[in-house]
């Protein structure tokens, strides 16, 4: 159960931080020069995004569950399953933030199901 419970943790912080990382970065902008004053002045407002923050926090706790799965089961395991944040990815990209996904996507995001469901046959 204890598994089943930090691999949702991790499933859905880690997409989470991914979406709020992405949608900074939206209200931010592009990039446009790598000059060493352009890239601190963009790093200045990206910290000073909260959306940035928040996946930050995101990703931390993401990380935090991940070690704690790779402490109690097989790395065989614990990777194909953790790629059900690309499921999450996929919804929370096209509900989320409004992207819209190829039906390639989506058999990509299937494929990632059966594989995800293959391994861990029996294990959960």
């Amino acid at each position: 159960m204890r598994t089943t419970i930090t691999l949702v943790i991790f499933i859905l912080s880690s997409t989470g931080g991914d979406l709020a990382v992405a949608y900074a970065m939206r209200r931010l902008g592009e990039v446009n020069s790598f000059a060493p004053r352009v890239i601190l002045s963009f790093l200045g407002r990206a910290f000073g995004e909260a959306w940035m923050w928040l996946g930050i926090a995101q990703m931390t706790l993401a990380f935090c569950s991940l070690l704690a799965l790779l402490s109690w089961e097989a790395v065989s395991f614990v990777i194909p399953a953790t790629a059900l944040s690309y499921v999450v990815g996929a919804l929370g990209g096209r509900y989320l933030l409004g992207e819209e996904l190829t039906p390639q996507r989506w058999a990509g995001v299937g494929l990632v199901c059966v594989g995800v469901a293959l391994v861990s046959w029996g294990q959960i």
